[in-house]
């Protein structure tokens, strides 16, 4: 153990003897994204402009054994601009399964280690110092659910961060490039959804610009909404993109339209979400084949998890594609910019949660395994939940798998359950369903 360190480590171990899995209300799933103030940063991706922006990279206090493995610490400091902002804890590559702490407040029980997360922090934020805790644990549960994955090495905390985003502004967004009902060019599908964090009524603005692959404008647009305060609402834009069938994505022809959204208040912009958007449309038959356009599509599937960077895994994705593969089927829920690899590379990808229980999939008896132990329901939810809200604007992605080979039952119906109340065309599949009712498509 260290002499010194920020928060009093026994504090945090007292605290940590009252956990259990129902702590989990501040994991937020929704789509993984950035804000930023200035339409240039947005575009090339540069956070170092953003005071809102903090890198998370704690540093280690305490290493033990038994159920607490690794107490790791971070002193941040937030601006009194941030009062009008709600801050968020963004977490992968911690290193195993944790329990985040602020000031000493337990924020969540523990987090599984696969699925990048993020944490709603403001409530326990104070203007000035504070101090942020990851508490690396051993959890029989959580092993138990994703026994047999394992990650590669990454740099510990890598794309670990804080970040403040107005409490008047985009809190998620759906969007889709798919084709008109005549198949005569594309259709935008876009649903913003606008949150109002403030004791007020307010209005703002919300808009959007599309540009064609070659860099031509295609179409714009700016509305108002009027939010009562505490409330959240969807703003819809339906315009057609024109001239869209030649940029059809597949893995022939990986193209990509560049969106960008952003808002206004009382004229001033504000706030800048970029994206990268391809024109597609997936589904299934009911003989249980992945479509693509209407199509039945013939995959040369290769399972494969992201490597240690973001170089390498472009490049052996790369060496995938030229051997003939067009679809990757990871074992749990990639870093971001797999998927962004994806999208530009052109390949498939059918998405995994971050589920498997090999050891015990035989056993069908309640509890016999963790699929099927509904004690644990909340678990599996939030894992598929998280898996398919945080990268489900990703046109690479073809399919949501819930997960590895973990036996079935009560978990895994009401997992399916879930995904299919989305209304999401593409296919769910479980490997292990063995002819029941909770997969689209037979592996």
């Amino acid at each position: 153990m260290k002499k010194s360190f920020l928060y009093p480590i026994f504090a945090i171990l007292a605290l940590f003897v009252s956990l259990d899995m129902a702590s989990a209300q501040a994991v937020i799933s929704r789509t993984e994204f950035i804000c930023y103030d200035k339409r240039a940063d947005a575009k090339s991706d540069i956070r170092t402009n953003n005071d809102k922006y903090i890198d998370l990279r704690p540093t280690l206090q305490f290493e033990g054994e038994g159920s607490v493995r690794a107490v790791y610490e971070q002193e941040i400091d937030v601006p009194a601009s941030w009062n009008d902002y709600n801050a968020y804890l963004h977490t992968e590559n911690v290193g195993g399964d944790y329990t985040i702490f602020v000031n000493g407040a337990q924020i969540t029980s523990a987090i599984d280690r696969f699925t990048p997360t993020e944490i709603y922090i403001s409530p326990y934020l104070v203007q000035g110092k504070n101090v942020v805790a990851v508490v690396v644990v051993e959890e029989p549960y959580m092993a138990a659910v994703a026994e047999g994955l394992t990650m590669p090495q990454r740099q510990q905390f890598d794309n670990c961060y804080i970040f403040a985003q107005r409490r008047l502004g985009i809190y998620d967004f759906n969007v889709r490039l798919v084709p008109d009902s005549l198949e005569r060019f594309a259709e935008l599908r876009l649903d913003v959804l606008v949150d109002n964090s403030f004791s007020s009524d307010e209005v703002i603005e919300v808009g959007y610009d599309i540009y064609a692959p070659d860099g031509k404008l295609m179409e714009y647009s700016v509305n108002d909404l009027a939010l009562e305060k505490f409330t959240r609402d969807t703003l819809s834009f339906k315009p057609y993109i024109y001239h869209s069938n030649p940029n059809r994505w597949s893995p022939a022809n990986p193209k990509l339209y560049d969106l960008t959204l952003y808002v206004k208040r009382s004229g001033i912009l504000w706030e800048y979400i970029p994206l990268k958007v391809g024109f597609a449309q997936y589904g299934y038959t009911e003989d249980g084949a992945i479509t693509a356009f209407g199509k039945p599509l013939t995959l040369k599937k290769e399972v494969y998890n992201a490597a240690a960077d973001r170089a390498t895994t472009e490049r052996e994705i790369k060496a995938l594609k030229q051997r003939g593969i067009n679809c990757l089927t990871p074992d749990y829920p990639q870093p971001r910019w797999f998927y962004d690899i994806c999208d530009r590379v052109g390949i498939y990808v059918i998405d995994c949660a971050a589920v498997a229980s090999p050891s015990c999939a035989d056993n069908r008896a309640l509890g016999g395994t963790p699929a099927n132990a509904p004690e644990l329901v909340d678990e599996y939810l939030r894992r598929v939940e998280s898996m398919y809200h945080r990268a489900q604007n990703h046109v690479s992605i073809i399919a949501f798998s819930l997960g590895k080979r973990a036996g079935n039952g009560y978990n895994l119906y009401k997992a399916y359950e879930l995904l299919k109340s989305k209304g999401d065309s593409r296919a769910i599949i479980y490997e292990d369903a063995d002819g029941e009712w909770n997969s689209d498509v037979v592996e």
